[in-house]
Order: structure tokens, then C-alpha cells, then sequence
């Protein structure tokens, strides 16, 4: 699982002897490229021990299940991606992070979002992980650049922040789960653009 930071906790699994650095890397590498060709039903932990070199003994004294490890395999790999632009301008900022999110939604990490986000409607553990590690994230990131724009006098001070994060990304979530309307690059420019038009005291 993930600490606290978002990063990989290496105590996080069983007790015994700690989990090797290499190995760990490896089992996430190997993850991610499988959630990639296969997707996440159909890939498997023997795939992951075979691809990995890490045996799915092993693998199990780590992770409860493969769902476990290709949580953190994406999460791993999307943090790595998610970033304050910090240009100055709290305006451009957001819209970098949203159309960011829109990049990686749109290529094949969004598949796979899409079926962790399935798979988190029967499986608690994976919907807790999604939800601590993933959604809570992306909140305080655009939490953060939120509260500069209130204090510059970009954005209107008198909107509660959850509210002004629900009318961002729940558009770009909508589009990305279920395909319709379709989400690109350019409609994830007019989404942001009109969003922005309500939040913010001038553009």
C-alpha cells in the first residue's frame, strides 16, 4: 500500500522480513504494464509473479490480492505525473492541472481508472485505497491552488472549495466513465474555460 505521502509503504505488508526495494519496483513495473496489454480483470498473479521475477508467494505476503497491488501500481505511476505548476498565476495553474488530469484520463491510464473505479463498487479495500490515495489528492492539489487564486482576488472567496472541485473534475470523471460525451483535449479546454468563467472574479 501507500504511506502517507502517497508513496509506497514498505511496512505495509505482513510482518517478517522487510520487502526488497528491487523487488517491490518490480512487481509494481510489471503491474502497471499488464494492467496496460490485459486490463484488470483478465490479467492474473501468475502473470505478475512470471513477468516480475518475484514470486507470487511473495507477492501475496505483500499484497492481499491482485487488486491490492494494482492499486498502488497506478496510483504510484499517477502521482509520479500530478504536480503544482505554480506559474504565478492561479488561473493558469488550475488549468494545467485539469488538463492534466484530462491527458492522463484520456490515454490508457483512464482504462484502467475506469475498471479500478468498477471493481472499487465490490471491493472496499480497493475503494478505500482509490479514495485516500487518489481522489483525496487530486482534491488538495486543486485545494491548493484554489486558496492562492481566493488570496490573489482571482477566484470568488465566497465559494466553499469542496463545491468549487465537484464543478471541475466532475465533469472530466463523467466523460471519462462513461465515454459520452466525448473527452479530449479540446473539450477538456472548453469544460475548463466555462467552469472557470463561474468560479473566477475576472479571467
Amino acid at each position: 500500500m501507500l504511506d502517507s505521502a502517497g508513496q509506497p509503504d514498505v511496512g505495509a505488508g505482513k510482518r517478517g522480513r522487510p520487502r526488497s526495494e528491487q523487488s517491490h519496483a518490480a512487481v509494481l513495473r510489471a503491474t502497471s504494464e499488464l494492467l496496460h496489454e490485459v486490463g484488470l480483470r483478465s490479467m492474473t498473479t501468475e502473470e505478475i509473479a512470471a513477468r516480475s521475477g518475484v514470486s507470487k508467494a511473495t507477492i501475496y505476503k505483500w499484497w492481499p490480492n491482485k487488486y491490492a497491488v494494482a492499486v498502488e501500481a497506478f496510483l504510484s505511476e499517477m502521482m509520479a505525473e500530478s504536480h503544482d505548476p505554480h506559474t504565478g498565476s492561479a488561473a493558469t495553474d488550475l488549468r494545467i492541472v485539469l488538463r492534466g488530469l484530462v491527458n492522463f484520463y484520456t490515454e490508457s491510464n483512464g482504462r484502467v481508472f475506469a475498471e479500478l473505479i468498477g471493481e472499487a463498487q465490490f471491493d472496499p479495500a480497493v475503494r478505500t485505497e482509490l479514495h485516500k490515495h487518489l481522489m483525496i489528492s487530486h482534491r488538495d492539489l486543486v485545494k491548493t491552488v484554489w486558496a492562492r487564486g481566493v488570496a490573489t482576488g482571482q477566484f470568488r472567496a465566497d465559494i466553499d472549495p469542496d463545491d468549487a472541485i465537484d464543478v471541475l473534475i466532475g465533469p472530466l470523471l463523467y466523460r471519462r466513465l462513461l465515454g459520452q460525451p466525448h473527452l479530449d483535449g479540446t473539450a477538456a479546454d472548453t469544460l475548463v474555460d466555462v467552469t472557470m468563467r463561474g468560479l473566477s472574479v475576472r479571467l
